[in-house]
């Protein structure tokens, strides 16, 4: 009877140990969620989600294909995960100026595709830094350039304060008791 209560007792243990760790991957049903936009430019972003919303744990292999203004193509591409986080990916830039139909796969066991139209744009260029100072010209003073030194000389005068504050107090209170 022991033993019977013994192993049931492990088998249980082993049971919610690992039912944790199988539960999200049936909750998920391998289907994937591809938000696929364009990165501003003449590239690609995919944000791949699990369809209930959660995020990917794993890496996934996701293929793009696009068609675009006079019947360029473009890959099949395997995306590469992005800095961005978990679930991110980003193709760099492959496309040209104009309106593509680019299409996101995903294989098993998270079959899953999706078709949207992007528009690629020109890159832009930064913009024309302003230099600081003309020679001659003294820099503008701003907020940031000036504060710290002031808070750091209030900060100096409240700590001598602070510390030379007793020290007078108890010359005073000598004084008046009468003791040199």
């Amino acid at each position: 009877m022991r033993r019977t209560r013994g192993a049931a007792a492990v088998l249980a243990g082993l049971l919610l140990a690992l039912l944790p760790a199988v539960g999200p991957a049936w909750a998920h049903n391998g289907r994937l969620k591809l938000e696929v936009a364009g990165d501003g430019a003449v590239g690609v972003t995919v944000q791949a989600r699990h369809a209930d919303g959660h995020q990917l744990e794993t890496l996934v292999r996701l293929a793009l294909t696009a068609t675009g203004p006079d019947g360029q193509a473009v890959g099949p591409v395997q995306l590469e995960p992005a800095g961005e986080g978990q679930g991110f990916y980003a193709t760099g830039p492959i496309l040209t100026p104009g309106k593509w139909k680019v299409t996101v796969r995903a294989p098993a066991p998270h079959t899953s595709e999706v078709t949207v139209e992007v528009q690629a744009r020109a890159a832009q260029s930064a913009p024309a830094q302003v230099s600081a100072a003309k020679p001659g010209e003294s820099p503008q003073t701003t907020l940031s350039s000036w504060w710290r030194p002031v808070v750091l000389g209030v900060l100096t005068v409240l700590a001598l304060v602070a510390v030379v504050w007793p020290i007078v107090r108890r010359r005073k209170a000598r004084q008046s008791a009468g003791n040199p």
